[in-house]
């Protein structure tokens, strides 16, 4: 009986440590799993922070090199200013936002300590003279060295020719009409990069007559009651003032942009205007409805004289309508033309391609040279004018092309010749098209004129690749006081 007591107890001995040591197993495994849990949590913590530092560190380093950049892009603002700018080229088919340079205070960085005396009190705030407060030397300096870090890898660059008095040369005024904070009327210009007013009453470039217009139509503008145009709200009635002046001829046209066309009191206003002003020439009534920053629109109506004026450039007449594009500096104009008829070795033999040619300004300047010119351009109401100004003066060996210049030299390039090739392309440069076609053709000589000396270079990399060698470049200085700058290269077939 006691061996059998004895055996029971060792049994359930056996048992209790059976069940003991499934406990501890059970227990080591829960411990297992529960460490590696913790063990999961700590490394997903982990990850976490780690994200988070390395995107808090990512973002330092994006702030850091942002800003590396906004000071690298300063300085080479404040040294060149190249960035979009005032395009002359198509002007009136662009808005006015575009006019104005994109980069931030650039014409502040511009200003120095030591200003010039005859420092334009509007310098600061408009910004449409990126190099006030320069003297007119160092000016041409600093332009001088942005052509040379272009074109200079390809020849010489010969010396900017700059103005004897570089001042008031725009033949070519526009101001925007609108409120002060008093609700008095004011007129100027849009402060660079913005839609902001800036009152302007004398600009520094502009020609002082179109300045002494705009002070009366401001009072008559009072007088009249004509409230200017709000974009916000889309009211008003003045839009903006444009004033064109022939600087050889005198005359003077003054386009008057409207959001109606209805002209309360037309006839009195003209009387009003006239009596202060009679030199002025044509007044022109431009409707322009559309909800944009577009300058013009497309309905003019003449509300006094031809509705055109006229001017003389390299001893040819030209007319001007409100629409038409006109280089804004005519007596460095006259130079330009003459150098690039110069470099371009025309003779009666020669039948030229003047591309981009505008109202045709340079065709008909060197038409007496040439056996043929032919000048292509893709604005119709500019192809009506050069038609309109050859016939003005008589020429008969030039035609006008109204198509696009690469689309044109394409199909020229089939079977048609041209010895020398004149292009005058706006800012953004010719295109592929354009210039694998002239590769095609391969005229003796090209004349490149350009308003932008970055696209200039692009272009003539892949003419030179063609087989054409730079012979010359000269720049001419047709904006002072501004960063632009008027450049010619000449390239000949090897």
């Amino acid at each position: 009986m006691a061996d059998k007591n004895a055996m029971k107890n060792k049994s359930a001995m056996r048992n209790k440590s059976k069940v003991k040591n499934k406990d501890i197993a059970k227990n080591k495994a829960a411990g297992k799993k529960k460490y590696a849990v913790d063990k999961t949590m700590k490394q997903e913590a982990e990850k976490r922070t780690a994200g988070k530092m390395g995107k808090k560190k990512y973002a330092v380093d994006k702030t850091v090199k942002q800003e590396a950049e906004k000071r690298t892009i300063g300085k080479m603002e404040k040294k060149y200013a190249v960035t979009k700018a005032f395009t002359e080229k198509t002007d009136h088919g662009k808005s006015v936002k575009e006019k104005k340079v994109s980069g931030k205070n650039t014409s502040e960085k511009m200003i120095t300590k030591k200003q010039n005396a005859d420092m334009c009190q509007y310098a600061k705030k408009c910004g449409g003279c990126d190099y006030q407060g320069l003297s007119y030397e160092k000016q041409l300096k600093e332009k001088q060295e942005y052509v040379r870090k272009n074109v200079g890898e390809f020849c010489k660059v010969l010396p900017i020719i700059g103005m004897e008095h570089p001042y008031h040369y725009r033949n070519k005024v526009h101001a925007v009409v609108g409120l002060d904070k008093q609700k008095g009327i004011v007129t100027g210009t849009y402060a660079e990069g913005t839609h902001r007013l800036v009152p302007v009453d004398v600009c520094m470039i502009e020609d002082q007559k179109a300045d002494s217009i705009i002070a009366t139509l401001r009072e008559l503008f009072a007088s009249f009651k004509y409230v200017p145009y709000n974009e916000d709200t889309h009211r008003g009635f003045m839009r903006h003032i444009l004033i064109r002046r022939g600087f050889s001829t005198k005359e003077m046209m003054v386009v008057l942009v409207t959001a109606d066309n209805k002209f309360p009191s037309k006839n009195n206003f003209i009387k009003a205007l006239l009596e202060q002003h009679p030199d002025i020439t044509t007044v022109v009534q431009n409707i322009n409805d559309y909800s944009t920053s577009m300058v013009l629109g497309k309905a003019n109506k003449v509300l006094y004289g031809k509705g055109y004026i006229e001017d003389v450039l390299c001893g040819c007449r030209f007319r001007i309508s409100p629409e038409s594009f006109y280089q804004i500096n005519p007596s460095q104009t006259e130079k330009l033309y003459k150098t690039a008829i110069r470099l371009g070795g025309i003779t009666k033999n020669d039948v030229v391609i003047d591309a981009y040619c505008g109202i045709g300004t340079i065709g008909i300047a060197l038409s007496s040279h040439a056996k043929k010119v032919i000048g292509v351009e893709l604005n119709p109401q500019a192809v009506k004018d050069a038609q309109t100004n050859a016939d003005l003066n008589h020429i008969k060996n030039i035609q006008f092309v109204n198509e696009d210049a690469g689309d044109f030299l394409v199909r020229y390039a089939e079977g048609g010749r041209a010895d020398v090739v004149i292009m005058d392309p706006p800012r953004s440069g010719s295109t592929p098209e354009f210039l694998q076609s002239l590769l095609q053709i391969k005229p003796k000589r090209i004349v490149y004129i350009s308003c932008n000396p970055e696209t200039q270079v692009r272009d003539v990399r892949v003419l030179q690749k063609g087989g054409y060698k730079v012979e010359k470049c000269e720049g001419y200085d047709m904006f002072p006081h501004t960063f632009h700058i008027e450049n010619v290269v000449l390239m000949t077939l090897k």
